[in-house]
């Protein structure tokens, strides 16, 4: 089975040698938001080469804090994103998810057949708080209906901007225009566009530069690749709603 890929609308500074964003839809943001919905010893597993430091990912959390919940499939799930522990389970998203395996949680209730205690432990042997017995009786996890499961955490037929250090809102002209003057640049011709494939590979890279810069797009697909650039000024009937905005800074 081939690999499951999601592109991704690079806007680059060739002068400064920097990503100033990405365009990027639905499925590529649920994969960096699910990054919060686990744990950070389950991400530094899957880096190869894990960093101690929090680089984008305190950038991420933020930019997921701002974003207006009106963007949300459900109210509950930007509390979840930003509070994992309450709820990891109830989530579909792509294979962007990475292949981990999670450890499975086990529940012990008390041994005693007549004891009325509610309580359980994610530890065996236990003495039960209400009769004294020992809390060794397995619990099972039902896991919730497909039926009920969020496909994902943002709505689809929305761009979004990703910038450099993954913050993440949704894409409009006029933050497309004031980005570009506050990382001054002055010649819009030097602002070229690539798109980009991002696969199982990438996506491992991109969480190992995320705990160690601020400029993880620049780090990931800018250094050391090779690729094709268009400048986005020559291109007659260009999908982004960047065009006019640009062709306005001329």
């Amino acid at each position: 089975m081939a690999e499951s890929t999601v592109s991704l609308n690079l806007f680059i500074d060739t002068q400064g040698k920097r990503v100033l964003y990405a365009e990027a839809a639905k499925d590529f943001v649920d994969f960096l938001f699910n990054v919060l919905c686990q744990s950070v010893g389950t991400v530094i597993g899957l880096t190869p080469n894990p960093e101690a430091a929090a680089g984008s990912l305190v950038s991420l959390y933020k930019s997921i804090n701002e974003l207006n919940e009106s963007y949300f499939l459900q109210k509950h799930i930007k509390d979840t994103a930003l509070t994992p522990a309450a709820h990891r389970s109830g989530f579909d998203v792509p294979l962007l998810a990475l292949n981990y395996t999670p450890t499975a949680k086990t529940y012990y209730r008390c041994s005693v057949s007549y004891c009325a205690n509610q309580h359980v432990s994610d530890v065996s042997g236990l003495v039960c708080p209400y009769c004294k017995g020992i809390m060794s009786v397995t619990m099972r996890y039902l896991s919730p209906p497909t039926t009920t499961r969020s496909n994902g955490f943002v709505k689809g037929m929305v761009t979004y901007m990703v910038m450099d250090d993954l913050s993440v809102m949704p894409l409009s002209t006029k933050s497309t225009i004031t980005l570009l003057k506050e990382f001054n640049v002055k010649n819009v011709n030097a602002v070229e566009e690539k798109v980009v494939s991002v696969g199982k590979d990438e996506a491992v890279k991109l969480l190992t530069a995320a705990f160690h810069s601020k400029t993880v797009l620049t780090h990931v697909f800018l250094k050391g690749t090779t690729g094709t650039l268009q400048p986005i000024i020559s291109k007659l009937g260009l999908p982004s709603k960047l065009g006019l905005g640009l062709m306005g800074l001329l």
